[in-house]
């Protein structure tokens, strides 16, 4: 054949169906046919993880409007009870006793701190229906600088307001617990109530005979001498001690002073009295730390006149403890830090 010829031409047969036609023209090839039963087999499952993905996306749509939702609703109820809800009971204006709380460690971060028991005394006092206040005690005491605040704010709103003042001691009234208790004109304990502990402490640790064990150096530098006072990790300096117990010591006269003051001829005294000892309420009666047996039903009723009680104790609402939580998680490396400090009680 010529290479010059031209192919052929097939022409089409009139009497051929349009099928035939087709199926005879040239064209690309046609895939396998297994290939095209895969591709097919693939489409439901394509379709299937679409639906799957959509249906992820809404139920995370979802998931996310109800947290924002839910954390706009507490901060909105935070809100309300910070702004609106209020935090001291309305005293009615009948005759009644005042009860303000003395609970847990004294503290200046506690709820027995001076500046909270403060603003109850004041507003127990300054009632025109409060026939008495009531201190009910359930305290091993604390900081002597929050008892002292509270001690001489007490004697002030007595002699300005005229009123009694009666400490009712549930379970425990020792050291700072006692200072204050002792501000009051009658104080009043259950047999078996711990009373005393009237003395000054400061507390700590030494490490020096486990660090030379361990080969560890303490390498401490301070600008005046007497900065790196009473460090743990240090040995300990004879003069530095002596001074610390000085002040101490000062500390502790200053307690008995107020103790003496407040129970004037009621007290017996022994040479345990002030040595840091504790007694239960039987014995505390006796050795004048107490004047009776009695709670806070019985002084309301029998030695007030005023069966009502109203509690003038300042109460966080839940909005503020939590506030104090968030505060607390986030400041906790600074107090950790703190505590590693002598603590003096």
């Amino acid at each position: 054949m010529n290479p010059n010829d031209e192919p052929p031409r097939i022409l089409p047969d009139a009497t051929a169906r349009p099928e035939d036609m087709l199926k005879a023209a040239p064209g690309p090839e046609r895939a396998p046919a297994p290939a095209t039963a895969a591709a097919a087999g693939y489409e439901p499952l394509l379709a299937q993880f679409a639906q799957d993905f959509l249906r992820d996306r809404r139920a995370e749509r979802r998931w996310r409007t109800f947290f924002r939702l839910l954390w706009l609703g507490l901060v909105l109820f935070l809100f309300w009870a910070l702004f609106f809800q209020p935090h001291h009971v309305t005293a009615p204006n009948t005759p009644h006793t005042a009860l303000v709380e003395v609970r847990g460690e004294i503290s200046a971060d506690t709820e027995a701190s001076a500046e909270l028991m403060l603003s109850a005394l004041r507003s127990a006092f300054e009632d025109q229906g409060a026939q008495a206040v009531v201190l009910r005690i359930n305290s091993p005491g604390g900081s002597p600088v929050q008892a002292g605040i509270v001690y001489d704010e007490i004697q002030r709103l007595k002699a300005k307001h005229g009123k009694k003042v009666y400490a009712v001691v549930e379970e425990i009234c020792a050291s700072g617990a006692y200072y204050i208790a002792a501000a009051a004109d009658e104080i009043f304990v259950d047999k078996a109530s711990i009373v005393g502990s009237i003395g000054v402490l400061m507390d700590g640790f030494g490490f020096t005979g486990l660090m030379d064990k361990l080969g560890i150096e303490r390498r401490l530098l301070t600008a005046g001498e007497n900065k790196g006072m009473l460090d743990p990790y240090s040995k300990e300096n004879p003069r530095q001690k002596a001074y610390a117990q000085a002040m101490l010591d000062q500390i502790h006269r200053q307690f008995i002073a107020v103790v003496r003051e407040g129970r004037g001829d009621r007290l017996k005294e022994t040479p345990e009295m002030f040595s840091g000892l504790f007694w239960n309420g039987e014995e505390a009666v006796k050795l004048g730390l107490a004047d009776g047996l009695g709670n806070l039903d019985f002084v309301a009723r029998e030695v007030v006149k005023a069966e009502e009680v109203i509690d003038y104790t300042p109460r966080d609402n839940v909005a503020e403890r939590l506030a104090k939580r968030f505060g607390a998680a986030m400041g906790e490396g600074a107090v950790k830090a703190l505590r590693q400090l002598p603590a003096i009680h």
